[in-house]
């Protein structure tokens, strides 16, 4: 949850700060934020068609940059309205989004990226676009005991940002805060597969614990899933699976606190944590470095 905390703090700051293009703050960052920002800002320059479209847009620009992003998507919107076949109407659509997300109207800014990307899915602003859906639903990721659907919803807009496009700050970005989404589904496998336990339901928390190591195992509720899965079939007297999780568990985290337990688990009437190759645990792990 540190790690949550951390990453859901910076939030990529100087990601989003880069759509404005420099600035002060921006050229204090240090060179590799400055270096990410760089490429994220689309085009700022004035509209050269129409003199009113151009002192609209700058106003929501204005009142962006002070903070006043409600006033902000209010002269955004008007450009788009007034002026729906100029090029900074395209533009205003993606403003909307950003400045909703500046004003953490998480929903909002979802609305309006995924109306940029439906509308204008050829632009060369459509990844920033895409980045601001997947962080925005990021954004709303809550504390494991909550229903998880923000967090699936982020894993699977920032799996696509990483995917679509390979080699840019997007990706970089989205890939980080991937681990820490799949890192939350896991925890919320974990608080279920306890529970269960604590109401003596042992099949349904193995059930649930198996998903972590099987969907999740790059994760860092591995090493307690693994060890869970050895006190659940303890508790069901299949001592050979449970030797199985613990010494998957001592072969892939040897120093881990939950591999000692487990040893102590599975040891403690004269049994040796014995891996058995045909066990589901071990095929899971066959060929997988956690780290």
């Amino acid at each position: 949850m540190a790690l949550i905390a951390v990453l859901l703090a910076g939030c990529s700051s100087s990601l989003m700060d880069g759509l404005m293009g420099d600035s002060e703050g921006a050229s204090a960052s240090s060179s590799s934020s400055q270096a990410l920002s760089a490429g994220l800002s689309p085009d700022m320059s004035m509209a050269t068609e129409n003199a009113e479209v151009a002192k609209l847009y700058n106003e929501g620009l204005a009142q962006l940059e002070k903070g006043q992003s409600k006033s902000a998507i209010t002269k955004f919107s008007e450009v788009e309205r007034k002026y729906p076949y100029s090029s900074f109407a395209t533009k205003s659509i993606l403003m909307q989004a950003y400045a909703s997300y500046k004003a953490f109207r998480w929903d909002d800014a979802v609305i309006a990226a995924n109306r940029f990307v439906t509308l204008h899915p050829g632009h060369r602003d459509a990844g920033y676009a895409y980045y601001l859906i997947a962080v925005s639903n990021y954004n709303k990721i809550a504390d494991t005991k909550r229903d998880q659907t923000a967090t699936k919803q982020a894993l699977a807009a920032l799996e696509e940002v990483a995917q679509r496009y390979p080699g840019t700050a997007y990706a970089a970005d989205a890939a980080q805060k991937v681990v820490v989404a799949r890192d939350h589904l896991a925890g919320k496998e974990m608080e279920v597969g306890r529970f269960y336990f604590r109401e003596r339901s042992y099949l349904a928390g193995i059930n649930r614990f198996k998903r972590v190591v099987t969907e999740y195992r790059n994760t860092s509720q591995t090493p307690e899933a693994l060890y869970r899965l050895a006190e659940g079939y303890m508790a069901l007297g299949i001592v050979s699976e449970a030797q199985t999780a613990a010494a998957v568990l001592g072969h892939n985290y040897p120093d881990s606190d939950w591999y000692r337990d487990a040893y102590r688990l599975v040891s403690s009437d004269g049994q040796a944590p014995v891996q058995n190759d045909e066990s589901w645990i071990s095929k899971t792990f066959a060929s997988v470095n956690p780290f």
